[in-house]
C-alpha cells in the first residue's frame, strides 16, 4: 500500500514511494518450491510407509513456507522508503509500527552498494550519512539504488533552493530568482507544480 498522505506535511509532495525490492521474498519463495518438489519426487519414487511419512513431511513444509510468504507479503505491503520534498521516510510494520524520518536538509552522504548478483536483479543497499543522532543508516533491498541516490541528491538540491533561495529574495533581485527556478525546471530538478508554487511566492513577495 502506499505511503499515507495523511501524514504528510502541509504542502509536501511524495517523489518516490517503494516497497523492497522482490528480493526480499526469494528465501520462503525457494523454500516453497523446494518442498513441492520434495513432495512430488516422495510420491514418484517412495512407496508404503516411507511414501506417506515423507509426505506429512513435504506438506508441513509446503504450509510452513505458505505461512512464511504470506507473512513476508503483509511486511513488504506495509514496508515504504519514500522520498518527498522534505525528508527521507523508512515506515514499516503490520501491527505495530516502526519508521526513521531524515530531513533532507540533515543529510550529509548518501552511498549505495551493490554486489555482481545484486546489480543483475537491480537491487541493493543505501546508506545514508546524516547530522541526527543515529548518524548513518542503512536500508536493504533497495530497487535501483543508483537512481534513487541521484533522486535524494536532486531533492535535496530543491529543497535548499526552496529554503534559502526563495525566502531571500528582494525586489530587486526577483528576476534573477525567477531565472534560477527556470533553469532548476528545465534540468528536471524542480517539477512544474513545483515550479509554479515557488514563482508564486517570489511574485507575492
Amino acid at each position: 500500500m502506499p505511503y499515507p498522505k495523511k501524514l504528510l506535511n502541509d504542502y509536501e509532495t511524495v517523489a518516490l514511494d517503494l516497497h523492497p525490492h522482490w528480493w526480499y521474498f526469494s528465501k520462503p519463495a525457494v523454500l516453497l518450491v523446494a518442498s513441492i518438489i520434495f513432495g512430488i519426487l516422495a510420491r514418484v519414487y517412495l512407496d508404503g510407509g516411507d511414501e506417506e511419512a515423507v509426505s506429512y513431511l513435504a506438506i508441513g513444509l509446503i504450509v510452513f513456507s505458505a505461512l512464511w510468504l504470506a507473512i513476508r507479503y503483509a511486511k513488504w505491503a506495509n514496508t515504504n522508503f519514500v522520498i518527498t520534498s522534505d525528508r527521507i521516510i523508512f515506515r514499516s510494520g503490520v501491527v505495530s509500527k516502526s519508521g526513521i524520518e531524515i530531513p533532507l536538509e540533515r543529510v550529509n552522504n548518501v552511498l549505495f552498494s551493490q554486489s555482481i548478483f545484486e546489480r543483475l536483479l537491480g537491487a541493493g543497499d543505501l546508506l545514508i550519512e546524516s547530522g541526527g543522532e543515529a548518524g548513518q543508516q542503512r536500508f536493504t533491498d533497495i530497487r535501483r539504488p543508483g537512481r534513487v541516490q541521484n533522486l535524494i541528491h536532486a531533492q535535496m538540491e530543491v529543497n535548499e533552493a526552496r529554503r534559502f533561495q526563495v525566502p531571500t529574495a528582494t525586489v530587486t533581485d526577483v528576476p534573477t530568482q525567477l531565472e534560477k527556478l527556470e533553469g532548476l525546471l528545465e534540468r528536471g530538478t524542480l517539477t512544474r507544480e513545483e515550479f509554479e508554487v515557488q514563482k508564486r511566492r517570489l511574485l507575492d513577495g
